[in-house]
């Protein structure tokens, strides 16, 4: 966990991908998609359908460590408007269980605009708080600070002679981008056009490391 500073607010990046409010004792955590298995599954591609109690006990792991008193998931929680239902017994008493936990807030994504059954927690659509706009895809006409997910980034680099793909927050001087946490969630390259558009050509992407923030600027 280092730090990241960030419209005049400090937070801390995690190496989980998850985003520390500490004024607040908040975890903001993007793109969990629980469920895509068992959605792949219903439309023929067979995958061990395991993924949701991996982002569950990632996701407890990471609010137990900061202490966290919030959360807020910026969208795509669920693969799908129905995936809540689908969830197994021990997923759904897991999720109660953190739901109950803390102050619970999911802003729904394009993936789950509607929920048929929220598990626990508040749905908004995007929230202000203290200042700051969270949302679940950034909004390249947004002049106010802003925190979404919804683009999954990651950066290729080289890393001992290798190149290594690795998830990645986006940064502009109004605009961060949390990369995706779920355990079955792939990524778009941070120099895409669509993730340009969104959030502006002088883009940072930051890795975060045990000890610290590598920066890289995005070439669009």
């Amino acid at each position: 966990m280092v730090p990241l500073s960030f419209a005049g607010r400090d937070f801390a990046a995690r190496t989980d991908g998850t985003l520390f409010w500490p004024q607040r004792r908040a975890l903001l955590v993007a793109d969990l998609h629980f469920e895509k298995a068992s959605w792949f599954a219903r439309h023929g591609q067979m995958l061990p359908p395991y993924d949701s109690m991996a982002t569950l006990r990632m996701l407890a792991a990471a609010v137990e460590a900061v202490d966290a008193r919030e959360v807020w998931c910026l969208g795509d929680s669920f693969h799908d408007r129905a995936g809540s239902a689908r969830m197994r017994a021990e997923a759904r008493d897991a999720l109660h269980d953190l739901t109950r936990s803390v102050r619970w807030t999911w802003i729904s994504g394009n993936h789950d605009a509607v929920y048929e059954d929220r598990l626990g927690g508040d749905v908004v659509t995007e929230a202000e708080v203290d200042g700051l706009i969270l949302r679940h895809q950034a909004e390249p006409a947004e002049a106010r600070p802003e925190l979404s997910g919804h683009f999954h980034p990651k950066i290729r680099v080289r890393a001992r002679g290798r190149s290594v793909a690795r998830r990645c927050f986006l940064a502009s001087q109004s605009k961060l981008i949390l990369p995706a946490f779920g355990s079955l969630t792939g990524g778009l390259d941070a120099a895409h056009p669509e993730i340009i558009r969104a959030i502006g050509r002088s883009a940072e992407a930051l890795i975060a490391l045990d000890d610290r923030l590598l920066r890289f600027r995005v070439a669009a």
